[in-house]
């Protein structure tokens, strides 16, 4: 009995372990998506870390498919002069330590037609799965699933191109 109850305490022990690590690596995910995003553009960002099946939901529940879709989508005019930032105000893991999630606050800014910054303020939600190689890209609810969720909710009257 005392034997079993060690093993299971072993086991608990490494799923938590596997736990705290997918967290950290999540943390540094989604650091180093903000900051290919700050560094290379929306597009590339949001491409690179995009799982093959994601979908981005954006303004009017409008749905964004797959690396394609994210590319044409990020390619808008619109978005090479958009910056966006996020920093993630929570993160957890599943025990195996292969799928988690993350949310908190993003801050869109654009400059309108004078040049004056357009601040669009509100939260996001990203899934991450676990890649076989050891990265981590945005996925969705349910990984073993054909549809792959990212979501970004945007307040009621930010832009119309979002």
């Amino acid at each position: 009995m005392l034997a079993c109850m060690l093993l299971l305490g072993a086991c608990r022990q490494k799923e938590t372990d596997r736990s705290a690590t997918a967290r950290n690596e999540i943390a540094q995910a989604e650091a180093d998506f903000a900051h290919l995003v700050a560094e290379k553009g929306i597009a590339e960002g949001f491409v690179f870390f995009a799982d093959e099946k994601a979908v981005i939901k954006r303004k009017n529940d409008s749905l964004i498919y797959g690396k394609a879709g994210i590319r044409n989508f990020y390619a808008n005019p619109f978005y090479k002069t958009a910056t966006v930032s996020w920093s993630p105000d929570f993160i957890a893991a599943s025990s195996s330590g292969d799928i988690g999630y993350t949310y908190g606050h993003y801050t869109w800014s654009r400059p309108d037609s004078s040049g004056k910054p357009q601040i669009s303020r509100g939260l996001f939600h990203t899934v991450w799965k676990k890649q076989a190689d050891g990265s981590w890209l945005a996925s969705g609810p349910n990984p073993d699933k054909d549809n792959l969720t990212i979501t970004a909710k945007l307040p009621a009257g930010s832009y119309t191109g979002l």
